[in-house]
């Protein structure tokens, strides 16, 4: 998967994680990148900075739910396809990476001002670009 801008350029340009993951595979299941770079903006950070489920996570998971989520109630099938590709998903990540908590795969806490401010000039140009590529691989194998 072709990503929309590189990596390090993206986070340098003030994308979270969550954004640049969901708008590799945006435009392919009819969402615009405006639009997917919007919707996945507040899951940056662990979910709006509180360091909680990875925003890479979070981005390959919506990826998932763009190709194969259910948009009617009572579509079973596609929401267990779902939720098994988003479990598989995790699966490979967390073997990659040891976990899918931002604090964790960081060793920092960025819910904190400190913590934040460490991590903006540490850990997310180090650490969070791996995090992503491993996200977009990932997902790409599974789509």
């Amino acid at each position: 998967m072709k990503l929309a801008c590189d990596v390090g350029n993206c986070f340098k340009d003030g994308f979270a994680c969550s954004q640049i993951v969901l708008s590799a595979f945006s435009t392919e299941f009819g969402l615009d990148r405006e639009t997917a770079l919007k919707v996945s903006a507040a899951f940056g950070g662990g979910m709006g900075g509180l360091g909680e489920n990875c925003g890479a996570v979070s981005g390959a998971l919506m990826a998932i739910g763009l190709k194969y989520g259910n948009s009617k109630a009572k579509d079973y099938q596609a929401k267990e396809k779902t939720y098994r590709l988003s479990k598989e998903f995790v699966k490979q990540f967390k073997a990659l990476n040891g976990s899918i908590t931002c604090n964790e795969l960081l060793n920092c806490d960025i819910s904190t001002p400190e913590g934040y401010q460490y991590a903006k000039e540490n850990l997310f140009i180090k650490i969070c670009p791996k995090l992503v590529n491993d996200a977009v691989q990932i997902v790409g194998q599974i789509l």
